[in-house]
């Protein structure tokens, strides 16, 4: 007679059937994350060694000039200008944003009043706005912070007004025939059933932010890491602009992860099947 192992339950207790395939997940996770980080340094080595442009340095010599930056002070300067702008933008583009989206989620009218700008605001291209928003609010932070909502917010508004409005109905349903008031199934249901997709939204939202943060400093005015990667280029010190470049990368990932880690804990019950998992 063939034994037939019982199938685990979602939710149950540490020590239960199944659980010990769901705590080697993250594990495997970061192996695979290592593992990627080391194909991509590997390849970067390589290229700058063969070297595929006398302008494309070494891995090595990129985290050599990171290590020089750090040390001297240079690059924690920069970092006081750039995180400015980006983290003030990224916090108003997530909570307007998540508040907005549930808003245009939630009723046809908001959703016919609003989606039509946020998709506007998506598809314009921000090189061409920002000479207007520096001619209405001049170079200083206030036109850094829009060019960061503008990249940021559009995505997380969409994002969260289409989780909610495709949240099965039958669990609203279910949420009224317990006799739940509305903002009972707001908070108890829809919202945990389109935080996936909200928590992707905010992801991209934020990978946006970066984006705009460094092009307001490229485009607007040269402080923070946008003049390391400028000042860098114009003497021809391409080890100095890697590293730059590679450390405000470094940073959107780590903000990614931290996110990830975020979501994992107010959804604990939701499982997130990330690639990488």
């Amino acid at each position: 007679m063939t034994n037939v192992a019982p199938t685990p339950i979602a939710g149950a207790p540490p020590g239960a059937p199944g659980t010990g395939k769901r705590a080697v997940l993250p594990a495997r996770s970061l192996v695979l994350k290592i593992l990627s980080a080391l194909i991509l340094f590997g390849a970067w080595e390589i290229a700058g060694r063969i070297p595929v442009s006398y302008a494309f340095p070494t891995f090595l010599e990129s985290m050599a000039a990171l290590l020089r930056m750090a040390a001297d002070g240079t690059l924690w300067v920069a970092y006081a200008e750039t995180l400015q702008p980006l983290i003030v933008g990224v916090a108003i583009s997530a909570v307007l944003g998540i508040a907005i989206g549930l808003w245009v989620g939630l009723s046809n009218f908001f959703d016919w009043l609003f989606s039509p700008i946020f998709i506007v605001m998506q598809a314009a291209p921000l090189a061409a706005l920002i000479p207007l928003l520096v001619l209405a609010y001049g170079i200083g932070l206030t036109s850094k912070v829009l060019v960061v909502c503008i990249m940021a917010m559009p995505v997380i508004v969409l994002n969260t007004a289409s989780a909610v409005r495709n949240t099965p109905e039958n669990l609203k349903e279910m949420g009224k025939a317990y006799l739940a008031s509305d903002p009972a199934i707001l908070t108890k249901i829809v919202i945990p059933a389109a935080s996936p997709v909200i928590f992707a939204g905010l992801r991209l939202g934020v990978s946006a932010g970066f984006i705009g943060a460094i092009l307001a400093e490229l485009k607007i005015t040269p402080t923070g890491v946008g003049d390391i990667i400028t000042f860098s280029r114009s003497i021809a010190d391409y080890p100095s602009m890697y590293a730059a470049i590679f450390s405000i990368i470094l940073l959107a990932v780590l903000f990614l992860n931290l996110l990830e880690w975020v979501e994992s804990v107010l959804f604990k019950g939701n499982q997130r099947g990330y690639v990488s998992d």
